[in-house]
């Protein structure tokens, strides 16, 4: 274990920690590689084929990235993310990847242990986050080298693994091994405490105005961390966040802690709690939230061929991954939900068919196997424009089409699958008042946490930031330029940026 957390410091030891990051997924490897020390500069002689972008890059070629102006270099960028850092990021480290192309990165890494800031990553499993609990076997949306971290080639690490990747796309378990590989390969262990969960985090600050400012600064007696000596100017200015969890040990003991923090980073993702429906009967025990359940309930011979069928509510991705794999087991499926099938929104419209073929094929089952028309597919209905009414005990569920007519199925299981939604319980009052809606959840599409596009500090609370999902960055490759905008922050506010 970290010896931060296993052993109780003296007083003159007990000094808060620069940053602590919650959440151990790309996010926060990507960042704790950044604040390691490694230092993104633009390698000598590379011409990217972005010519305004090229020009820029030309004008200081000596000064890294990361001390460079974001803001500038991101100007006029365009492409698959909303973000201009990640974009930027993106496409320093893939300069013509959504065109096909294959043009090297223009960033060469220097190790610069002098510039590494003193950090934590707190995360519930190992390095990876959500990739561990995502189904082994399941393919990416995303091509293979867009899971890749900085110098490091995803590409590279599967040659060397000797396997293939199909249509360019890898399982969740390759991208779950090569976030461990590339956390031990970079020597960033000691950074990492896995198996701790956050349970607060308060801002130690005598303003009592400030929904973040820790009431009680004694903390808990029995923390393995004793209050450190503070600056009364750290505390007077309230930029000092108290961070309390626990640590499951191997014998399934729990070791409480607690650190103090001058920045924290929330990287948890969005992967911790699925999306309900709100509806009668949604508790009822045949009905679930995750596709792991349909796995089992396969295994274990719960449902098959004769089965009654099985309902998979929902138009994303993990439901068709549902459909895929009933379908490849001869089960019979009814699939419900909102949309169009032609809606615009709909994921399957933004994917081009040659990339994702399997998903073609799911959309095309939903267009033309409707209850109204019968279609070639067997043993899969299509009930596009339909909401779940209810869910009742005797394993029927009750529907209403656009029209208001209502319509009731006969089904062995039901499969909500509409999405996930973050945990942030360890902040006050969930995290809401840090959102763009602050009177609304976080979500990751519609309502993420407010963040300044260019530092990812969160705009409701100076010291605290956001990145990947919490932040509105979806995909890996997006998540990464968030952590280029934090380190580039954090290294301004520890004077580590070279004169």
């Amino acid at each position: 274990m970290y010896p931060v957390l296993n052993k109780r410091p003296n007083k003159s030891d007990s000094k808060p920690l620069p940053i602590v990051v919650i959440g151990n997924g790309p996010s926060g490897i990507c960042l704790s590689y950044l604040l390691s020390g490694y230092i993104p500069y633009i390698k000598r002689g590379s011409v990217h084929p972005h010519p305004i972008l090229q020009r820029k890059l030309e004008e200081t070629p000596e000064v890294p990235i990361i001390d460079q102006d974001l803001e500038y270099l991101s100007e006029g960028l365009e492409g698959r993310s909303q973000s201009p850092v990640a974009l930027l990021f993106d496409t320093l480290l893939r300069p013509d990847t959504d065109f096909g192309g294959t043009a090297e990165s223009v960033l060469t890494w220097w190790h610069e242990t002098h510039r590494a800031i003193p950090h934590l990553v707190l995360g519930r499993n190992p390095p990876g986050g959500a990739w561990h609990f995502i189904e082994g076997s399941m393919i990416t949306l995303s091509q293979g080298e867009w899971m890749g971290l900085p110098d490091l080639q995803f590409k590279d690490w599967m040659r060397k693994k000797r396997r293939g990747l199909r249509n360019n796309r890898a399982t969740a378990e390759d991208i779950a091994q090569y976030y461990q590989h590339y956390v031990a390969k970079k020597g960033l262990q000691k950074n990492f405490i896995c198996g701790t969960v956050v349970t607060s985090v308060r801002k130690v600050s005598p303003d009592v105005n400030s929904s973040y400012a820790q009431q009680d600064p004694e903390g808990n007696s029995d923390s393995i961390w004793d209050f450190p000596e503070k600056d009364d100017d750290q505390i007077a200015s309230g930029n000092l966040f108290q961070v309390d969890g626990f640590i499951k040990n191997t014998n399934g003991h729990q070791q409480p802690f607690s650190i103090y923090a001058e920045n924290v980073v929330l990287a948890t993702g969005t992967y911790d709690s699925p999306t309900k429906l709100g509806v009668n009967g949604e508790d009822l025990p045949f009905v679930h939230h995750k596709l792991s359940a349909l796995e089992e309930a396969v295994k274990n011979k719960r449902v098959g061929m004769t089965s009654d069928p099985v309902l998979i509510v929902g138009a994303g991705l993990t439901a068709a991954d549902a459909i895929l794999f009933a379908h490849h087991c001869n089960i019979p499926v009814i699939h419900a939900f909102r949309r169009r099938v032609n809606d615009p929104g709909l994921i399957f419209n933004q994917l081009p068919k040659m990339m994702y073929p399997e998903y073609h094929k799911v959309h095309q089952m939903m267009k033309e196997q409707s209850v109204a028309c019968p279609g070639p597919y067997k043993c899969y209905i299509s009930l596009p424009e339909h909401h779940v009414l209810s869910f009742t005990e005797d394993k029927k569920c009750v529907f209403q089409d656009k029209s208001g007519h209502q319509k009731v199925f006969n089904i062995s299981m039901a499969f909500v699958l509409i999405g996930s939604n973050p945990n942030l319980s360890f902040l006050p009052n969930n995290g809401i008042d840090l959102a763009i809606d602050n009177e609304q959840p976080v979500n990751s599409k519609r309502n993420p946490i407010n963040v300044d596009p260019f530092t990812y500090e969160c705009v409701q609370e100076k010291g605290l930031y956001a990145v990947g999902p919490l932040a509105g960055d979806n995909f890996v490759r997006f998540v990464q330029g968030g952590a280029l905008a934090i380190a580039s922050s954090l290294l301004k506010k520890a004077n580590k940026n070279p004169p």
